[in-house]
């Protein structure tokens, strides 16, 4: 599904940057922020409860929203999204296009059984947080969704790929999927997702950045 390729064929970087980040660990793709790379996931057989979740995404508009059971859920969402605004603001200056896409990472990383912080560092290390980033094989968006997917559960159309919604549901439904094919190994899902599977330098990427995105929740006193 998507992916930053660094590490191989098909990857925007050289052999001698990759070797580059194999020894220096995260701040080696960090320290890019404007680059795109993807590449390597393979067309393989999907339950069908992945493909109709990736269906129902296609079909979406606008941004979803957050359902509360309770104040203190509720409370806790609102002050996860201030802090995570504060730190989202240079790259995303303008508030509603700053609170709409954190909307839909919470609801999507939620909907999936995710870690918010993991997707907003994959986001991080894959594209830069840039909505229209586009890799060197093609990968598009957010969590550069490689084109096929359109094609294995939709009409094909890669440039839905662009829809906000559209590509987080991908990248976070795909990237639970690889963890359930790798039954918990977050290091191997993430390495599936980018076409290294096994190999460090990109889930160490995605950890290093994961630690920015980082909440600990801190009500105020009653």
């Amino acid at each position: 599904m998507s992916g930053v390729h660094g590490f191989g064929g098909g990857s925007g970087l050289s052999r001698r940057a990759c070797l580059a980040a194999s020894l220096v660990g995260p701040a080696a793709w960090l320290a890019a922020p404007t680059l795109a790379h993807a590449g390597g996931q393979l067309e393989e057989p999907l339950m069908d409860s992945v493909r109709t979740a990736l269906s129902s995404a296609i079909a979406n508009q606008a941004p979803p929203e957050p359902e509360f059971f309770t104040t203190d859920t509720r409370l806790h969402y609102t002050r996860w999204l201030a802090a995570m605004s504060d730190r989202l603001r240079r790259r995303k200056p303008e508030w509603e296009v700053r609170r709409d896409f954190l909307q839909t990472v919470w609801y999507e990383s939620k909907r999936a059984g995710l870690d918010v912080s993991l997707v907003l560092g994959l986001i991080q290390v894959e594209s830069g947080f840039r909505k229209f980033a586009v890799s060197s094989v093609g990968a598009r968006g957010y969590m550069q969704v490689m084109p096929f997917w359109t094609r294995v559960i939709g009409d094909g159309d890669a440039g839905k790929l662009f829809h906000m919604q559209t590509n987080l549901r991908f990248g976070c439904v795909i990237l639970r999927h690889y963890l359930e094919r790798e039954r918990g190994d977050l290091f191997m899902a993430l390495g599936r997702y980018n076409g290294s599977r096994g190999r460090p330098p990109y889930p160490n990427a995605v950890f290093g950045a994961q630690r920015s995105w980082e909440y600990v929740d801190r009500p105020a006193a009653g």
